[in-house]
């Protein structure tokens, strides 16, 4: 059995959507990163580090694995399921997961910080990241003009940079521009697994991050404050 310990965030919704995937059977734990459940003591035995997403593996004599890649490769490996094992292919699916966790991951968050949440409206700073995030997604579009997917068949890096990619609307970063990411967009969100994966814990999150539903201003004024004091 996997604890899954999450929120409702892009890296919370790697993990949520690759257990539904790949039909894992999972015990959920919220955790309330607006209350700062992230940095209470019982967390930090399963991820030091403090934050979302992080599980348990109970048939592994409990054992914890934190940061988003780690779980999905960590799940992949133990299911046999979304990271091919033949060397090239892996190697692909790999660098595509790489991708996300260095790049698109970092300047999203980077643009909702200074466009969404920092106190203060500094334009070159948000010129700067949401023109990074436009380049990336520049990139992904290549790709997916030649692949159906990331990697070639549908995989965990597929899962990894759709949680983030789905959200550009909050990072202010429109996909218009973009025939092939917009197709694999509406491909990956079609999957039922997806569309379970992304409300959990709360399908609060997943609507108001993906532009539909709920309010975004609170939201945002709850992020600036931990962003402020430290607590994310």
């Amino acid at each position: 059995m996997i604890e899954l310990y999450t929120a409702g965030t892009p890296n919370g919704w790697k993990a949520s959507i690759a257990l539904e995937e790949m039909e894992v059977p999972y015990e959920l734990h919220h955790v309330d990163i607006m209350k700062g459940e992230q940095k209470r003591p019982e967390f930090l035995r399963i991820n030091p580090n403090g934050r979302i997403p992080a599980i348990v593996d109970t048939d592994a004599d409990r054992l914890a694995i934190f940061e988003s890649g780690a779980i999905l490769i960590y799940l992949a490996e133990m299911t046999g399921r979304l990271l091919p094992t033949a060397r090239a292919p892996r190697a692909h699916t790999l660098s595509w997961l790489m991708f996300q966790m260095g790049g698109i991951g970092p300047m999203m968050g980077q643009a909702n910080v200074f466009y969404r949440y920092f106190p203060e409206k500094i334009q070159a700073a948000i010129d700067r990241y949401q023109g990074e995030v436009r380049r990336l997604f520049g990139v992904l579009d290549g790709q997916l003009a030649r692949h159906e997917y990331l990697a070639g068949e549908y995989s965990i890096a597929d899962i990894a940079n759709w949680s983030w990619v789905a959200t550009h609307g909050w990072s202010g970063v429109g996909v218009e521009d973009f025939e092939h990411l917009r197709r694999w967009l509406a491909a990956i969100e079609a999957r039922p697994a997806v569309r379970k994966g992304v409300r959990i814990p709360n399908a609060e999150g997943w609507d108001l991050i993906s532009g539909g539903s709920g309010d975004g201003e609170a939201f945002a004024a709850q992020a600036r404050g931990i962003i402020q004091t430290s607590q994310r």
